[in-house]
């Protein structure tokens, strides 16, 4: 008897470690979800030397010589028609003053009248030479 319990007690167990998620299934589960895998492209806030507003809820930075970046603004950024100067701080979780792409981070403005206003954004991707070239003259770098 105890040599048949034995069997079906190591037969549960294999039924159920068939069942788990492994490593490998869920990263593949998760590449597959996500779409392409592309390395993500990242800079240091140091690096920033200038920015436009691209509408309500873009914001372009030039990075180095001549690397740009799209963030987008949940919501919008209000006070940023009149800024002429921002500050971009990483959220909580990012190492240093490192930003990648799909990371969130705050522009903080300083406002006219009041102390500053902030917004969240989240840095969308590095733009091509010909999307940096094809850039409305009001918001190119």
């Amino acid at each position: 008897m105890r040599p048949a319990l034995a069997a079906s007690a190591v037969a549960s167990a294999l039924a159920l470690a068939a069942c788990a998620p492994t490593g490998a299934a869920d990263q593949t589960s998760m590449a597959h979800s996500a779409g392409p895998s592309q390395p993500r492209q990242c800079f240091t806030v140091s690096q920033v030397n200038n920015y436009s507003r691209g509408g309500d809820e873009k914001i372009y930075l030039k990075v180095g010589r001549r690397d740009v970046y799209e963030l987008t603004a949940a919501g919008g950024c209000p006070d940023m028609g009149y800024a002429r100067q921002i500050a971009l701080v990483p959220d909580g979780g990012t190492v240093g003053t490192r930003l990648c792409t799909d990371d969130m981070a705050r522009v903080v403005v300083p406002g006219p009248n009041e102390g500053p206003s902030s917004c969240r954004v989240r840095v969308k991707r590095q733009l091509t030479e010909a999307e940096i070239a094809a850039l409305p003259a009001r918001e190119r770098l």
